[in-house]
């Protein structure tokens, strides 16, 4: 393609490593913190069936905008392949 196209970045293992400690920190802490509540167990077990519904729900539209841009990012590429080749293919002088 051309010189321009973005280039894919790619994460380090360790802000991979720090993504994933943040996450198991702050789990556990509200896990802790739901099962140390001064409350009956139904409403404890309320709460954690909350948090792990809440989690699931934010990875899941973790993924759909990555989807989302990355299906955009496709069409970006398509278009300017596109658009490269009638430039390349165009002459100018060309009589009609």
């Amino acid at each position: 393609m051309s010189e321009n196209t973005p280039v894919k970045q790619q994460n380090t293992a360790a802000y991979y490593g720090q993504a994933v400690a943040s996450f198991a920190i702050a789990l556990g802490a509200v896990a802790l913190g739901v099962f140390n509540l001064e409350a009956d167990a139904w409403v404890r077990a309320f709460l954690g069936v909350a948090v792990l519904y809440l989690t699931t729900s934010a990875f899941t539209l973790a993924k759909v905008v990555r989807d989302r841009q990355e299906a955009g990012q496709i069409v970006s590429r398509v278009d300017q392949a596109r658009l490269e080749k009638l430039l390349a293919e165009h002459d100018p002088f060309q009589k009609l």
